[in-house]
């Protein structure tokens, strides 16, 4: 296990949130829940303080902190997807309920958490050796909401959309 996990700070969601993060990707689970044992600003005595989970193989906590802060964009999730289906099944997730598309791949999910919903064929096609290409690529992706990958093929291809 890591040393270092992040923390996530709810009002009062960190278990609701931790279990729809953890139905999203496979090597993920709850490992603890921690119930307040005394009133405090983060709830009355048994209801949840910390709930530990891993979320892809990587540790989270989750914590209700009893009043609303917000997230910002200097700190995301990334996650690489194998393909477009994959991308597809995040993104949608993701926004369920609530959740905001950016721009380039980026979304902020009902809680205000920013993920990346990232294929890996990404860093193929804008750090390719063809370097005209790449910058097509990454033109594409500047102007994409949700990645494509077929989109961003064809840009480093130099092929127009079908």
């Amino acid at each position: 296990m890591s040393k270092i996990s992040p923390c996530l700070w709810f009002s009062s969601e960190a278990e609701e949130a931790a279990k729809f993060y953890v139905s999203l990707l496979p090597d993920s689970r709850i490992e603890k829940i921690q119930r307040n044992t005394i009133d405090s600003p983060g709830g009355k005595a048994g209801t949840v303080l910390v709930v530990d989970f891993t979320l892809a193989g990587q540790s989270f906590m989750a914590l209700n902190g009893g009043m609303k802060m917000e997230y910002t964009h200097a700190v995301s999730f990334k996650i690489d997807c194998a393909d477009q289906a994959e991308v597809d099944r995040l993104w949608d997730a993701l926004l369920a309920n609530g959740g905001k598309a950016e721009q380039c791949g980026w979304l902020k999910d009902r809680y205000g958490v920013s993920w990346q919903i990232v294929p890996t064929a990404l860093m193929k096609y804008i750090g390719g050796s063809d370097t005209a290409g790449a910058q097509r690529a990454m033109q594409a992706m500047l102007s994409m909401v949700k990645l494509d990958v077929e989109g961003l093929k064809r840009a480093y291809e130099g092929k127009s959309a079908a």
